[in-house]
């Protein structure tokens, strides 16, 4: 494996967990919002929640889109196209 691609490996495992980090903390904030609709918490609290849920899931497809771009750039032999690429990262406008 030349150094290049074993860079790129690492940077590619890398950023996988950090998406992963985010889409758990997403996952965990979720589940707070569940339990404070359950017990009937503030109206306040739980929007609050929400919107941290939302801010995180949107960073994680930011993450994921930014990844794909930049594989799709180093590496020629990727199947996705620019104009794939522009309309998955519209999807998450």
């Amino acid at each position: 494996m030349s150094t290049s691609t074993q860079t790129s490996a690492d940077q590619s495992v890398v950023e996988t967990k950090k998406i992963l980090n985010r889409l758990r903390r997403a996952q965990g904030q979720l589940g707070a919002v569940i339990a404070a609709v359950e017990s009937g918490g503030d109206c306040r609290a739980v929007v609050t929640q929400l919107a941290a849920v939302s801010s995180a899931l949107d960073r994680a497809g930011f993450t994921i889109v930014s990844s794909a771009m930049r594989q799709c750039i180093t590496n020629p032999d990727n199947k996705l196209t620019v104009d794939e690429l522009e309309k998955l990262f519209l999807t998450l406008a």
